[in-house]
């Protein structure tokens, strides 16, 4: 009996865990189920892929389909035709001039200029990333390899580092392998014509036709220390952007609450103005203080940096503030948006871009235009910005009278209480 009672609780203790772990299933189950049936599981899931497509098209897109092409670079020819002995002329730096031009494989686009002056001038106004020199000696050196005295010329390179860092060490990369391939081209064109006329060449001469020319190297307004490489002028811009949008947002904010409170509108309007463009000229200050004295970054002009990042902050602000006057909070991912697509586009040289990117986004947004007269401002000494300072100051003027017009768009009515019956 005993064993027969033991047996039958063990079957009930189990009968009824069984159904326990069944009803805890079923539970389990339901909650499942019901939290699948919930629209924001899905919306999630949309969102997740949405934010992925968006952000992959603004940061990837441009970087995918940026390629070097047609970049400008001054070409100075001096070089003076000289006799041979067998009375032709010899002009090598015509020859050199017309393999350049009509060398397609290279993505530069040659400008022929008349002096050396005039290819650096052309630098200093950032015309051309950099500029290649043949000078007046070229042929008469290269003639001179076949005597025992030989005196190769110098070819020089200038690349402006500030213009694009990145730009300027592949002209200089590209310009280097070009004049390597000619140099021993032209080696071997001369051991050709010397063996033409004696089996045997001077061991000078020899060493000499190794290396038919020599090429020097220059960098034209650098970066300097702690610039990032040349990017300071993007990573300011960036600071500026975001902290503008702060100054922006509180202010709207905080003016939105003013008004519920029974504040005039057009004088709210007007302080909340005042009051950002103080608080941005505070803010730029301790941007170029801080540059200079927590990072030691290297900068030529800190008054002039101030004044322009002082311009550059007024614009931005007043643009983001338009935005939120006339379409409230909707307008801060719209202003997120800009500028998640525009960092990639200014990094870069507008000759690196896609088409589509240059044409659609870098050719108006004002982020472009503050990181193109920073650059100008740290490394060229503030020199051919008169189309910066236009559209920073019409932007500031037009933002700053469509802001103070939006005390006259229409309110909403407030519900009445037969409306709300």
């Amino acid at each position: 009996m005993l064993i027969i009672e033991f047996s039958l609780q063990i079957i009930i203790i189990n009968t009824v865990t069984i159904i326990q772990h069944d009803v805890h299933y079923k539970g389990v189950a339901n909650l499942h189920t019901n939290l699948l049936k919930q629209k924001l599981v899905w919306i999630g899931a949309v969102a997740v892929l949405a934010v992925l497509m968006v952000f992959g098209v603004a940061m990837i897109g441009p970087a995918a389909g940026a390629a070097p092409k047609e970049l400008p670079v001054a070409l100075v020819v001096l070089d003076q035709p000289v006799d041979q002995p067998d009375g032709n002329k010899l002009a090598v730096g015509e020859t050199l001039k017309e393999k350049m031009t009509q060398q397609t494989q290279l993505p530069i686009k040659w400008e022929i200029v008349g002096s050396k002056e005039e290819a650096l001038a052309g630098i200093d106004e950032q015309k051309y990333y950099g500029a290649l020199i043949l000078p007046a000696d070229l042929s008469a050196g290269l003639l001179s390899l076949q005597t025992a005295a030989p005196q190769p010329a110098q070819l020089q390179i200038y690349v402006s580092e500030g213009k694009n860092a990145q730009v300027a060490g592949t002209v200089n990369m590209l310009l280097q392998v070009a004049m390597d391939k000619v140099g021993i081209q032209l080696s071997t064109q001369l051991l050709a014509e010397i063996g033409k006329h004696t089996d045997a060449i001077p061991v000078t001469a020899a060493g000499a036709l190794i290396e038919p020319f020599t090429v020097s190297s220059q960098i034209v307004h650098p970066v300097g220390a702690n610039n990032a490489s040349g990017n300071a002028p993007l990573l300011l811009t960036q600071m500026m952007w975001l902290s503008c949008l702060a100054v922006s947002i509180t202010l709207f904010l905080a003016s939105q609450q003013a008004v519920k409170a029974g504040g005039g509108h057009m004088r709210i309007v007007l302080t909340k103005l005042v009051t950002g463009l103080v608080i941005v000229t505070g803010a730029t200050a301790f941007l170029v203080w801080m540059s200079g004295s927590w990072y030691g970054m290297e900068l030529s002009d800190r008054t002039q940096l101030w004044l322009f990042l002082l311009l550059a902050g007024s614009a931005f602000f007043l643009f983001q503030t338009t935005l939120l006057r006339w379409i409230g909070m909707p307008a801060v991912p719209l202003m997120v948006l800009l500028f998640f697509f525009s960092m990639p586009v200014i990094n870069m040289a507008p000759e690196m871009l896609p088409a589509v990117a240059k044409d659609w986004l870098y050719s108006w947004t004002p982020l472009r235009f503050v990181a193109t007269g920073l650059r100008s401002v740290m490394y060229f000494d503030g020199t051919n910005m008169n189309g910066t300072y236009q559209v920073l100051g019409w932007l500031s003027g037009i933002c700053m009278v469509v802001a103070a017009a939006s005390v006259l768009k229409p309110k909403k009515a407030a519900p009445t209480l037969d409306s709300s019956m």
